[in-house]
């Protein structure tokens, strides 16, 4: 197996990275933006005739949410073009592409979880140049899956619990949204369940493109991630008093993109296709140590 990994400085990237670093029949090319920037169609060409690789790991985006209500052109060119470019190259020489989408997608207020199936409304610039993408990638690529996530946390990168870490020790209370429910995900679950399918597109098994999603359960609101973390930090020694925290609504926490206030995804589908479990995001947290360093 030959695997590109776009993005390997992220999140996910990090872990498709590590991940597949340990497997001795898997040659990986890991490239972050400065060693290709997929938005340049010749610099992705160039890279396929080199590499030859026979899965694409999609895990680059422009995901600063709100930035991407002033960075419009910017946002189309990574989260857009970019997965184009490389579906477009995958396609020419009979490679799987695997990319990363977004629970932004939705509008968010539906009840209950949201189906692959259901009709997407993307609210902010980040959610339409996503779903932009997807209809790209779908339409440049007959071997192709678009793995839909929500509320991404891991040991690298920027993310929600390494955020409420930071703050956790410099302060007594905190004021967390309470009113969004979404289910928080792994990276290095994320990018098993990749790794998952990616081995069984390699093995030649009967494979269902097509659209999937995968999220962490149990469904929790902003408020509710918050408590759990600091309870792990403080049955782990990591802070030595957990801070009173507040549940406000999104109203009082305004922002330049509207988030959606239901993130549930459903994961059946996953499950049923490749028998790929939901992420257990609370024992991703039983290492919460691995977030602070």
């Amino acid at each position: 197996m030959r695997v590109l990994i776009t993005g390997c400085y992220g999140q996910v990237g990090c872990s498709l990275t590590e991940q597949l670093a340990k497997d001795a029949n898997t040659e990986v090319l890991a490239l972050d933006r400065d060693s290709l920037d997929i938005t340049n169609q010749e610099a992705v060409n160039a890279t396929f005739t080199e590499f030859k690789p026979t899965i694409i790991i999609n895990a680059a985006a422009h995901t600063a949410v709100d930035k991407a209500e002033e960075e419009v052109e910017l946002s189309y060119a990574i989260n857009r073009d970019g997965p184009k470019y490389l579906a477009q190259a995958a396609q020419d020489v009979g490679a799987a592409i695997l990319h990363i989408s977004t629970d932004y997608v939705f509008e968010g207020n539906k009840i209950g979880e949201y189906k692959e199936s259901d009709t997407t409304n993307p609210q902010g610039v980040y959610g339409v140049s996503k779903l932009a993408g997807e209809v790209a990638v779908a339409e440049a690529c007959d071997k192709h899956i678009i793995l839909r996530t929500a509320w991404v946390f891991g040991e690298n990168g920027s993310n929600f619990v390494k955020t409420m870490l930071q703050l956790g020790a410099t302060r007594d209370a905190l004021n967390i949204v309470g009113d969004q429910f979404g289910g928080p995900t792994y990276a290095g679950d994320i990018a098993n369940a990749l790794i998952q399918i990616a081995k069984r597109i390699e093995q030649g098994d009967a494979i269902e493109y097509g659209l999937f999603h995968f999220s962490g359960l149990p469904h929790v609101s902003w408020c509710e991630f918050a408590e759990t973390i600091f309870d792990k930090a403080l049955e782990q020694d990591v802070i030595n008093k957990k801070p009173f925290i507040s549940s406000i609504t999104t109203e009082q926490y305004p922002t330049p993109a509207k988030r959606p206030s239901n993130s549930r995804l459903s994961t059946d589908k996953i499950s049923n296709i490749f028998s790929i479990e939901a992420s257990d995001w609370k024992m991703a947290l039983n290492n919460i140590r691995a977030y602070t360093e």
